[in-house]
């Protein structure tokens, strides 16, 4: 024990002497009092986006900080982030932070959202462009997200024992179920929420377990002694998770592979890239194969269930916003019939709400952090190779600068503002969400579908706690409850 104490203190002190002299030597963003060792890591409380904005009070809207061994620059304002992200710096900056959790569970940081910048991320990108989001690929599953809403409505509707009366639900359950479901079908052509069986629970469990690992940043990340002793198991935790995923994943590849040509893996993402692999199998191997259906599956389910709770609860509180809303969709849908993709784009008002409820509550509130692949200088500051590049992006959502009573919901400000550089909830440049159009068409039937074919109120007439939660991507921190009734367009609905 005293060993390792005595070993602990020589490399802080170590650390702490070279980072003094780097310092000195370069001309960093203002950085606040730190401690030897931890720098200001004892300065990220949570919610971190919250505490990084109120650092930027007193230091600026680029400021840096000492995570024990990793040097990080903090961004919090719409032009500085344009500085970093956009001409000849969005290159140096398009790479990602090497992590333990990426190593594990991301197939040694190779998968497209967290892999370096370089010939393999491009390779990536291209696939995630020309093969999965391309608008023919998102298309050809338009019947699945089609048929998920579909499903979510008359899920609702049954609950309702077909009366007209107010029922209360509990959204998120049956959410995240559509978000699941949709991306599974895409991908394998299988849907796990609502079906119980053994492979239903193991996926539920995997993906579960994969949020909780990485929910917080871990701390061997920047005192890398503790990783090397790994103190608290986390490293073997999520070595033992990462195998059982990794497991699963190739179970779904090679079913595909045993099952070409049944009608209902026919469509799949696997099929394509499988038979895509039979031509270029230096490119689309079994990893990066599995590394995207990984992606889709942690990134896509989430996210749009959480968004979706969000703007729920945003409407609840804002009944002249759902009733405005409603309008809308009821001038633009033929009456006696359901809304559909093709009627949610003509829906503006539908989108301003969505993109009003994505300012306020990002699913990313700080994106996913940038590091630098090379020295530069970004207005005047020195940025050594290696930094991580936080962009608050929640912070510049709200920033009175830019935004015009920030704080308030107002989706008529998307009408009207250019918002730019200064709405970034799917990031921006090289490494923005390449599922983005995927995610609005998701979000747009879904809601749109939800509020044609139901009234909805909010419980006891309280107005709906809009607190955050913890974790990777911001949550509502009280699940939103909501009161609905059926609305007789739901007799279109074959039941």
């Amino acid at each position: 024990m005293f060993n390792f104490v005595l070993l602990s203190l020589i490399i802080g002190l170590i650390t702490a002497a070279y980072l003094f002299r780097s310092n000195k030597k370069n001309n960093l963003p203002p950085s606040p009092v730190g401690f030897p060792v931890i720098g200001h890591l004892h300065l990220l409380k949570e919610p971190v986006h919250r505490s990084l904005r109120d650092l930027s009070k007193n230091l600026g809207d680029i400021f840096s900080l000492r995570l024990g061994s990793r040097l990080a620059v903090v961004v919090t304002s719409a032009s500085a982030a344009e500085l970093f992200l956009s001409y000849q710096n969005d290159v140096v900056f398009a790479s990602r932070p090497i992590s333990t959790v990426a190593e594990i569970l991301g197939y040694n940081n190779t998968v497209v959202s967290i892999a370096p910048y370089g010939e393999l991320w491009r390779n990536l990108r291209r696939i995630c462009t020309v093969e999965i989001f391309s608008a023919a690929r998102l298309k050809e599953s338009l019947e699945i997200r089609r048929d998920e809403v579909r499903g979510l409505l008359r899920k609702l509707h049954v609950a309702t024992s077909g009366g007209d009366e107010f029922v209360t639900v509990k959204l998120r359950p049956l959410l995240t179920g559509l978000t699941l479901n949709i991306i599974m079908r895409i991908v394998a052509g299988k849907r796990y929420y609502g079906e119980e069986n053994a492979e239903t629970k193991e996926v539920l469990g995997l993906i579960r377990e994969a949020f909780e690992l990485g929910e917080f940043s871990y701390i061997g990340d920047f005192l890398p002694i503790l990783k090397l002793f790994d103190f608290d198991g986390f490293v073997k935790k999520g070595k033992k998770h990462g195998l059982a995923l990794d497991k699963y994943l190739q179970n779904l590849v090679d079913e595909h592979r045993r099952n070409r040509g049944k009608p209902e893996l026919e469509k799949t993402m696997i099929t394509h890239l499988l038979s895509l692999q039979e031509s270029e199998p230096e490119f689309y191997t079994d990893e990066i194969i599995k590394g995207l259906v990984l992606v889709m599956l942690l990134a896509g389910t989430d996210t749009g269930a959480l968004t979706l709770e969000w703007v729920m609860a945003n409407l609840l509180n804002h009944p002249e916003v759902l009733m405005k809303m409603k309008t809308e969709i009821n001038d633009i849908v033929s009456e006696g019939r359901l809304v559909e993709e093709s009627d949610v784009g003509k829906c503006t008002y539908l989108n301003d709400v969505i993109s009003e409820t994505l300012r306020l509550y990002p699913p990313a509130p700080l994106l996913v952090p940038h590091a630098s692949s090379d020295d530069c200088k970004v207005a005047g500051y020195d940025i050594p190779r290696g930094t991580w590049l936080f962009i608050n992006a929640w912070a510049i959502h709200r920033d009175p600068k830019v935004w015009d009573e920030p704080e308030v919901f107002k989706p008529e400000r998307f009408e009207s503002e250019i918002h730019g550089g200064k709405f970034l909830p799917f990031g921006r440049g090289r490494r923005a969400c390449p599922g983005m159009g995927l995610a609005q068409l998701i979000l747009d039937l879904a809601l749109g579908s939800m509020v044609q074919c139901f009234d909805w109120e909010k419980v006891d007439d309280v107005a709906v706690d809009m607190s955050e939660g913890r974790g990777l991507t911001t949550p509502i921190a009280v699940p939103l409850v909501a009161k609905y009734k059926p609305l007789p367009i739901l007799e279109k609905l074959v039941l």
